[in-house]
């Protein structure tokens, strides 16, 4: 079972104050020497956090794969295309969300979506689709060319209450294991931390973990490197 850090919050860390510092290059390094198995970052429309500078130096330096989460926009598509990370991961995106909400509409943008799988494909560049975990955006994405999805984690995530935390990680389950049935590499992430975590790893058919938020929050404290090195064991 791998685990991909998200580095964003350390860029956000750092455009608070519209420094060099702290950098998240560093963060990457001090994560792979932790024990990620990739590195994720969200090149966002508004620019909040990851730049484009930083794209390109994250490309140069990690050794692990690099995931680019991305809206299917122009302009984003084209610097992904130049850049060319490992793997794209395309999301839905609003201007005015603290973090992404939801999953994305394969169903509802499924022309727009799969023009830009093909062109992120003729680059060479793997694709996912971060989606809900529902069985008709699954099979949605698997009709529009991707061999892979990342299953929304975030209502399992903000579930309170025990019969509304079995619920939701019901719909977790039952999604990763037809994602899987239908030739799907399934991973998982949103809102993922060193608790909630736990009741997910017996799902065998998610492979991957994408976490970013607890685990630079951790950092804070422990430094990143620790952090991940403890997120790593508990999915091990």
């Amino acid at each position: 079972m791998e685990l991909g850090v998200n580095i964003d919050h350390v860029a956000t860390l750092r455009e608070a104050r519209r420094i060099d510092i702290p950098d998240p290059i560093a963060a990457a390094r001090f994560s792979e020497l932790g024990g990620a198995d990739s590195i994720v970052c969200h090149l966002r429309e508004d620019r909040r956090h990851i730049q484009d500078r930083d794209l390109r130096r994250l490309k140069k330096s990690v050794s692990v794969k690099l995931n680019l989460e991305m809206a299917a926009s122009q302009d984003i598509v084209e610097i992904a295309c130049a850049v060319r990370p490992d793997q794209a991961t395309l999301v839905p995106e609003k201007r005015r969300e603290l973090t992404t909400e939801g999953g994305l509409d394969v169903i509802g943008g499924s022309k727009r979506i799969t023009r830009v799988i093909k062109k992120l494909d003729a680059a060479r560049i793997k694709v996912s689709l971060f989606i809900d975990p529902d069985r008709h955006q699954i099979k949605a994405a698997r009709s529009a060319g991707v061999r892979m999805v990342e299953l929304h984690a975030g209502n399992y995530a903000s579930a309170r209450g025990a019969r509304n935390i079995k619920k939701e990680y019901s719909v977790l389950r039952k999604a990763a294991r037809y994602g899987k049935s239908i030739g799907l590499k399934v991973f998982a992430g949103h809102g993922l931390n060193y608790a909630n975590i736990k009741r997910l790893l017996p799902i065998k058919e998610i492979e991957e973990y994408n976490i970013g938020h607890s685990i630079v929050a951790r950092a804070v404290f422990v430094g990143i490197e620790k952090a991940v090195r403890e997120m790593k064991a508990l999915i091990s």
